[in-house]
Order: structure tokens, then sequence, then C-alpha cells
């Protein structure tokens, strides 16, 4: 009962000739088994009767006879072998849209297990089973399922292409590196994957490293919009106080100072959700090729990934803005309360000064040093520092001045008499570059003296100091650049 219980393996009756499952199975007389076909075709062939096996010679060609006890351990092992198919059939997934289905199944096609790429064909389970079992079919290259098996052949030779070549960047067969590529150097493909999958990783850190970058771009926005949330409602908050007091008559300029405020904040959040939406489809388009590039890495296809790495362009990233110079300035509320109180200045003299104190303490938070220098009393940037200057905000010259002794003048076009008593000892100067603003202060009375709007700034700005002749004593006293004390 263990005897007939007992079947062997296909692999055990292979006909040594064709390597296949006899057919016909037949003795001969020094014992080996041969197809009734195959031994004769190969006899008719030879000019002797030899056996392929032991090469024993026969002085005449043996009468073969089918051997009937292998004829029928074949049939039962071909019989066991299709039950066997049939059950894993019924247990296999039926190949579906974007699967690889197999290429030995008729009618319902099964999804395939590997692909060969020595017979070029796709096999389901079942019918990959002479590849893991027949001695012959083991030495096969097996790969994990894909379509256009023809692909990986060589289109001139008509080979497996198993080869790269490194001085042209292609995938070349055996033949190749004798006849079109015999002076280059090559390497097996897995060897040049390995090599391959190295830049990958570095790739995909350099995506991770600009994504993480926009990532901290998008929260210095987000930083820099909540702070100008709070200047604005901080902004508002001293308008609504400095216009509550009055009636009627200035309701209109507290509409017009909110709305101008919120109209900036509104540009300003604007500028930066702008800002925030392109950081976030660039993340969006490096996330994409991240996954591209982890993908392709993680691949064990040789052949796939080499051709993929030429189509990728892998060493040229996505297009990117360059995001380290880009700048969300928050909105300037500097000087838009005093600007609309200063139209009702008769009436609110007392306000005006309350607020612009407010301004210095605000402005002195942004005091800078000033360091002298021989050099930049010459040429400068875009402007003439020598000889007879006329200056003027056309000219590059932003400046107040004292003429004829006793009578101060902002050198705007055209130029404005200041009401300022002659004496002041300390003057500020505040400079709103993104805003266009470049205004003096009287420090010690708290009181504005001009200001410069709608001035566009297109390089540096540096201070500009012209104390003037002695005139025999009378302008002797020097100029003396004090710090800034913040209150």
């Amino acid at each position: 009962m263990a005897a007939a219980n007992y079947l062997p393996s296909e692999d055990q009756f292979l006909c040594s000739v064709c390597l296949d499952v006899f057919t016909d199975p037949v003795s001969t007389p020094c014992g080996h088994n041969f197809c009734k076909k195959c031994i004769n075709d190969y006899w008719n062939t030879n000019d002797q009767n030899t056996c392929p096996m032991c090469k024993k010679v026969f002085t005449s060609r043996p009468e073969l006879l089918v051997n009937t006890l292998v004829s029928e351990m074949v049939s039962h092992v071909r019989q066991s072998a299709q039950q066997k198919a049939s059950s894993s059939s019924s247990e296999q997934q039926e190949s579906k849209p974007g699967e690889v289905p197999c290429d030995v199944c008729t009618g319902t096609r099964l999804k395939a297990l590997k692909s060969c790429l020595v017979c070029l064909a796709s096999y389901c389970e079942t019918h990959l089973e002479p590849h893991l079992t027949a001695s012959r079919l083991k030495r096969h290259q097996l790969i994990e399922p894909v379509e256009n098996l023809e692909g990986r052949m060589c289109t001139k030779h008509d080979k497996p292409l198993e080869l790269f070549c490194q001085t042209d960047q292609a995938c070349v067969c055996m033949l190749c590196t004798v006849l079109d590529h015999i002076t280059h150097k090559f390497v097996p493909l897995k060897e040049e994957c390995e090599g391959k999958k190295v830049e990958l990783e570095k790739t995909e850190a350099e995506i991770q490293e600009m994504i993480q970058k926009r990532r901290l771009k998008i929260q210095e926005v987000k930083h820099i919009v909540e702070l100008s949330e709070e200047d604005a409602d901080r902004e508002k908050a001293e308008g609504v106080q400095v216009f509550t007091d009055l009636k009627e008559s200035v309701e209109r300029k507290l509409n017009e100072l909110i709305n101008t405020i919120e109209e900036k904040q509104r540009a300003t959040k604007k500028q930066a959700e702008d800002s925030i939406k392109e950081l976030e489809q660039e993340i969006s388009e490096l996330m994409k090729r991240s996954t591209e590039v982890e993908k392709l890495s993680l691949s064990e296809d040789h052949l796939h990934l080499l051709q993929s790495f030429q189509s990728l362009d892998i060493h040229l990233p996505p297009p990117t803005k360059d995001w380290t110079k880009v700048r969300v300035p928050p909105a300037s509320y500097e000087g838009t309360v005093r600007r609309a109180v200063s139209q009702l200045e008769e009436t609110l003299s007392g306000k005006m000064k309350k607020l612009v104190e407010v301004e210095l303490k605000t402005v002195q938070k942004f005091a800078v040093e000033v360091t002298l220098d021989p050099d930049t009393a010459h040429y400068r940037e875009s402007i003439n520092r020598k000889g007879d200057i006329t200056p003027s905000p056309q000219k590059g010259y932003w400046t107040i001045g004292l003429t004829n002794g006793d009578e101060y003048e902002a050198n705007d076009d055209p130029e404005v008499v200041l009401s300022l008593k002659p004496g002041s000892q300390k003057v500020g100067v505040f400079v709103d570059y993104e805003e266009g603003l470049v205004s003096f202060y009287d420090v010690e009375a708290a009181a504005l003296i001009y200001s410069f709007t709608g001035c566009c700034f297109k390089e540096k700005l540096f201070p500009y100091l012209s104390p003037e002749p002695n005139y025999g004593g009378t302008n002797s006293a020097p100029l003396i650049i004090t710090p800034v004390r913040v209150n």
C-alpha cells in the first residue's frame, strides 16, 4: 500500500534526449530509458547505434519495446499533476486590470506569479511548477511578473539584456559586448542597479530636505501673518481710541483709517496665502517625485529600474523656486493714524502729541547703530556725495535742514518750510523701507517734524550728515550721534 501511494515527481521521468517527460518510454539493452521517437531519431542521425547516456555501442539496432511499467508510472504522474493543477487553479486569483496574466492559461487567465527571462513568458502558480522542479528549467532566470518581456531582449541580437554599458549608459546583451561595444566598460545589471540605488537614496534625501525647508518656510510665513495681525489689531485699537472722542465730523476719518489698515492686512495676508499655496504645491510635486523615487529604489527589477532611471531625469529635481530669498514683509501701519489725525490738527493737537509719543516708543525698537567711515564721504551706491549738492528725493536724498540760521525746511519737491522752533537739539529719523516712509521727529518735544511718504527705494539707504562750514564760529557746535534710549 505504501508503494502504491508513492508518486515520484516528473523530474524522475525526463528523457535525456528531449529533456521532457517520457512519451512511449522504451528501454535499451544497457538499461536506460528514452522516448521511442527520441532514441530512433538519435540513431538515425548517427553512424553507430550507441546509448546517449553511457555511450555503449550495439552491433545492431536493438528491438525497442515500450516499457509498460515506466509508461504507467508516467501516466500516473501526469494525472496527479493535472489534478494538482486543477485544484491549485481554483484557489488562485484571476488576473485583474493592471496585473500581469499567465501566458499559458487558456480561458480564464490567472494572475502570474513569476516571469521567465529565458522563456519570455509569465506563469501562474500552477504553470510555474516545472520551473521549480525540472532541473533544466531551474537554471532559467525568474523575476517578479512584468509585461512586455520582449522589451527585455536586445532588438539587434535577440539575446537577453544582461549587462550595462557604462560607456554608453545603456543595457546590452552578451553579443553587444563583443560586437558593437567591444572597447566599452561593462558591469552586470545588478551591480549597476546598486550604484543607481545609492544615487536614488541621495536624491530622495535631497528631496526630503527641500520639503522640510518649505515646511519651515510655511511656518515662517504663518508666523509673520500672526505678527502682522497683532500689529493690525493694536493699530486699529489706537485709532479707535483717538477718534472715539470726536463726533460726527471725524467719523468719516475713523472709517477711512480702519479701512486702510484692513486693506493693508488683507494684502499682506493674501501675499502670505499665495506663498503658502505655492509652497504646498511644490511640496506636493516633491512628494510625488519622492514617491516615484522611493518606488523605483525598492524595485528588484534591475532592467526596469535602469530604464526608468534614464527617463525619470532623476538628477534634475522638479522645477521649484529658491525660497531662501523670498520674504513676506509684514504690513507697516506706522504713521497711518497720525496722517489721518494731522488733518484735524487744530482740534487734536493734544491727541497728536500723545500719538507721536507712542510712535516714538514703537520706532525705538528698530534702532540701529551707525558707524562713521571716512570712505562714506566719497562716491557710494548711485548718488553723488561730493561737490555742490542740491538734495531732493528725486536725487536720492530725503533730508531736512536749517536755512538762514533760523528757518527749517524739508528738502522735498517743492521744498516745505517747517514750523519748528529754532534750537531743537535731538532729531530722530525713522525709515520704513517697505512702506516707502522717511520720518523725522523732535525727540525732546515728542513731535513729528516731517515725513517723506510714497518713497520708492531700490538700493541700500545710508545716513547723510552735513554740518555745513564753521562760518567764523557761528556754526562751531558739533553734530553728535546719540544712542536711542528705549523707554
